[in-house]
């Protein structure tokens, strides 16, 4: 059972789907979700969501601010601590719902918002398990990872434009998503998300639009959700993520999960970092649900 829902978050209407088990016969747990780095929630979180709604979980599924269903300005802006707080808005319009328990919410990101809800679980003590996917973890590490220093150099001078531009009243400079070109300027200049992308976009979200403003880029390399993460517990933490990540970086994933404290578990993906959606859907879905009904579970369950 899917039903479109909206709710008010500081002053914009967010937008998305409420799933909830069509034999419930009260309020459930519920799964908070949002998408990564300008995705948009056709981007298969509808897959994942129907995984937790057959397991007797709900799902609250929502478009992050400025894309997709919602509202927001600049559109095509992602900051990353707004996306946090909208997170938070989400869990607070979740526990008004009649079918969802208030007192059992999970939180699910993958991509840019597996490291909100690393955050989100720091900071949100009604969150009761957390499953973070292919997680962004250090984005000034990514960042230095994916752009090549005179492209970064490029950046920091077009930074400083951008600022004095938008000062003056005019609108925010914008950068492509993805590229054919990986020596370009895109946001995520590998191949691999060039692809994802464009194949997703064509085959379920139309709506998709390849740009992001700059200050995206700039607001993601001081995003840091590492710096957070030993701050999870007591909550159980669940951090999936692929051995071949070349856009989220692995091995930056694999540190924040040695820095997390216990309750946790790691599963590893033998693949890259998109293909938790596709190819290894089954291995990223199965676990996290599995995870959400163990810690979500009644208390004499």
């Amino acid at each position: 059972m899917r039903e479109d829902i909206e709710f008010e978050a500081e002053g914009d209407t967010l937008r998305g789907w409420l799933y909830t088990p069509q034999d419930a016969t009260g309020p459930v747990p519920t799964i908070v979700m949002a998408h990564g780095f300008s995705a948009v929630k056709e981007m298969y979180l509808d897959k994942y969501a129907e995984v937790f709604s057959d397991a007797g979980l709900g799902a609250l599924v929502f478009d992050n601010r400025n894309f997709g269903d919602s509202e927001g300005e600049p559109r095509y802006e992602i900051d990353p601590w707004q996306q946090v707080r909208d997170y938070r808005h989400a869990i607070t319009y979740a526990i008004t719902r009649d079918e969802v328990d208030g007192d059992r919410i999970g939180v699910w990101g993958s991509s840019y918002s597996g490291g909100h809800v690393l955050t989100v679980g720091a900071l949100d003590h009604r969150v009761s398990a957390v499953v973070s996917q292919v997680p962004l973890t250090d984005g000034y590490h990514n960042v230095r990872r994916l752009v090549r220093s005179d492209i970064m150099d490029q950046y920091r001078e077009q930074f400083d434009q951008d600022r004095l531009a938008r000062f003056q009243g005019e609108e925010p400079e914008t950068v492509p998503v993805v590229s054919e070109e990986l020596l370009g300027e895109a946001a995520l200049p590998t191949q691999d998300a060039y692809e994802w992308f464009m194949e997703t976009e064509e085959e379920r979200a139309p709506n998709w639009e390849n740009k992001v403003t700059l200050k995206t880029v700039e607001m993601l390399s001081e995003y840091a959700p590492i710096d957070y993460i030993d701050r999870i517990s007591p909550t159980p933490l669940l951090m999936i993520i692929a051995e071949g990540d070349h856009l989220a970086v692995a091995d930056k994933a694999f540190e924040a999960y040695e820095k997390a404290r216990e309750p946790k578990r790691l599963v590893t993906l033998d693949g890259g970092h998109f293909d938790a959606y596709v190819n290894k859907f089954d291995e990223s879905s199965g676990p996290a649900r599995e995870w959400f009904v163990d810690h979500l579970a009644e208390a004499d369950g």
